[in-house]
């Protein structure tokens, strides 16, 4: 009986424990034997998990795509800069801030805190209102929401110096700050996809009118996950301007919206060792290709591919995934214990 519990306990962690092991694996690995330029590519990998997952929580629960979540990420990436960066410069070059933010530097994680807090209120404000809508409306009332965003920001000169960059904000996000980043994300996402709000989520999901028979209501099952992925997605906002150092409201666009989005749709929109998955394959690639296009030495010759075939090749790579492959290489799978441990065999979800 003790022995079928410790089975049950282990059957019910191993979507997790998996994917942490994993990661974990990779971080050991690059940390030990890996290059500068390795390192930096491996930390950006779990910064785009972070978001990716945070993706997940509300695209692959609620069936929804979501245009517009980067703009959480470059909340709170700005947020974690106004607390954070150039004390002799905030007070010159952003007059527009009040002088808490302006006059103050705070402590980083306090900073990291606050900043996702904000990501979340703003996901709440915006979910209140957009989640009275499905489908399609609600898609591209999140990529005019994201519009709104960009166009605040890229003219809000006085706070945010508009489309110039911010520099000298501290950099601390490592390999090893990314990996816990990462895994923080993994165990909410999944804390909330085996909790009865992911169920009712994707109840409604998969049948909206058996769903509402049921007493489940589409709304508050669709804001909850809103908002709880704007805050994960905040998080890999914080991550990522502490990683560069530096920030643009242009780096918290459409290209970092497609790209993530493409990375959840490779690896399996409702599955979470997907949205890993589809990371780590496309960051591989582009790593594999940026190389390329850097030029490789070969018996003695340079060779180098032309400028923009990573994007080609990303896009040709995503054509075929949608026609063969549509609901992504993990397709609604989750990674689950081998038969040999006493495992059931993997299911649908």
């Amino acid at each position: 009986m003790q022995e079928r519990g410790m089975i049950a306990v282990l059957e019910k962690a191993w979507p997790v424990l998996v994917l942490v092991l994993g990661l974990l694996l990779a971080v050991v690995l690059a940390d030990a034997y890996g290059s500068v330029l390795m390192k930096r590519t491996v930390t950006d990998a779990l910064i785009k998990i972070v978001i990716v997952v945070g993706l997940y929580i509300f695209i692959g629960n609620t069936g929804i795509v979501s245009f517009g979540h980067i703009g959480f990420a470059g909340i709170a990436a700005y947020f974690a800069t106004w607390m954070t960066c150039c004390a002799m410069m905030k007070p010159i070059t952003m007059t527009g801030l009040p002088d808490f933010l302006r006059l103050e530097t705070y402590s980083l994680w306090f900073t990291a805190l606050v900043a996702v807090t904000a990501a979340g209120l703003v996901a709440l404000i915006i979910g209140l209102v957009l989640m009275r809508l499905s489908g399609l409306a609600a898609s591209i009332s999140t990529l005019a929401a994201l519009f709104i965003f960009h166009a605040v920001y890229a003219n809000w000169d006085n706070v945010t110096m508009g489309r110039a960059s911010i520099v000298g904000i501290p950099t601390y996000v490592t390999l090893w700050v990314g990996l816990g980043g990462a895994v923080l994300a993994i165990v909410v996402a999944y804390l909330y996809q085996i909790s009865a709000f992911g169920l009712a989520a994707r109840a409604a999901r998969d049948d909206e009118v058996a769903a509402q028979a049921s007493g489940i209501s589409l709304y508050w099952n669709r804001l909850i996950p809103f908002v709880l992925s704007g805050m994960v997605v905040g998080l890999g906002g914080v991550l990522q301007v502490h990683f560069m150092g530096t920030i643009s409201v242009n780096a918290f666009y459409l290209n970092l919206t497609f790209i993530t989005l493409a990375m959840l749709v490779v690896g399996g929109m409702r599955s979470l060792g997907g949205a890993v998955v589809g990371v780590v394959v496309l960051s591989s690639i582009a790593d594999v290709f940026r190389r390329l296009e850097a030029g490789v030495d070969l018996a003695g010759t340079r060779l180098s591919t032309p400028t923009g075939t990573q994007e080609m090749f990303l896009a040709a790579l995503m054509l075929l995934i949608l026609i063969f492959r549509k609901d992504g290489l993990m397709g609604r799978r989750e990674l689950r214990l081998p038969r040999l441990l006493g495992g059931r065999a993997a299911g649908a979800r």
